[in-house]
């Protein structure tokens, strides 16, 4: 689950504050986290048809995120009345599970968290039902490839702008757009910590990356332009111009070997 961009974003010099770094043992909570994480969405994308209701995938996760002994990060969190968002083609974010059936050819974005001895783990990934067009199957593609960039781009010393910079630099060049509303984070004890992690930016600017910050780093890519709209559940955001969009998010560990990828089997 993204956050809301808060402007002016990752000024040169910028001090976050607000930034964390995590012992070992609260590292190893976060793992947890996301193990539950992980598992939980490779159910949704295994349990996904077309005829579902959205909900019937919100009942699974609920019940899988319980099983496997952790809490749902985003149930209640401001208000929010399910356990995962579940957005829908033109659903950029944060879309209310609910009576919506899933039809073959839709795109389908899973966000879900859950919370372990206190910490937390975050992550996204969209599918297809059933057989998808060309054009929704290179969308899919290219926003999980942005994501695994800015993944590499994220090691000790570099700045937010570097990953950020290399996330919007690679979306660009195939076309697309990267929305700029709403961001990544940093995560820990808190679903949304400082620093914020947008997908657009220029290197050498913003935060400096440390051993032991974990960001959740989260590409929402659009076929067409970058705008946002929120609509009137004041949750689900879509794109301004109805084009298709697509999201990917895992959660990482900065260390000395790289990023740490915790929200992944």
């Amino acid at each position: 689950m993204e956050r809301k961009l808060v402007p002016p974003f990752i000024p040169n010099g910028y001090n976050p504050g607000g930034v964390t770094i995590k012992s070992s043992h609260e590292l190893e909570l976060m793992r947890e986290a996301g193990r539950v994480v992980a598992t939980t969405l490779q159910t949704l994308a295994e349990s996904a048809r077309a005829g579902m209701k959205t909900k019937e995938l919100d009942i699974i996760a609920s019940n899988q995120i319980k099983r496997l002994g952790a809490k749902p990060s985003f149930k209640g969190y401001r208000g929010f009345p399910a356990t995962i968002c579940v957005s829908v083609n033109n659903e950029i974010v944060h879309g209310i599970p609910g009576d919506r059936v899933l039809r073959d050819g839709d795109i389908v974005s899973l966000d879900a968290g859950a919370i372990v001895g206190g910490f937390q783990a975050d992550s996204a990934l969209t599918i297809g039902i059933g057989k998808l067009s060309a054009q929704c199957q290179e969308l899919i593609s290219t926003t999980k490839q942005a994501l695994e960039t800015g993944i590499a781009a994220a090691r000790v010393g570099a700045r937010v702008g570097d990953l950020s910079s290399a996330i919007q630099d690679f979306v660009e060049r195939r076309g697309y757009s990267v929305v700029r509303e709403y961001v990544g984070h940093g995560i820990g004890r808190e679903l949304h910590e400082d620093p914020q992690i947008p997908n657009y930016g220029l290197p050498n600017r913003g935060p400096l990356l440390r051993r032991g910050m974990t960001i959740a780093i989260e590409p929402m890519v659009n076929i067409g332009g970058w705008r946002t709209r929120c609509l009137e559940d004041n949750w689900t955001v879509v794109t301004a111009d109805g084009s298709l969009s697509a999201h990917f998010e895992d959660t990482i560990a900065i260390t000395d070997d790289g990023a740490e990828i915790l929200t992944r089997l």
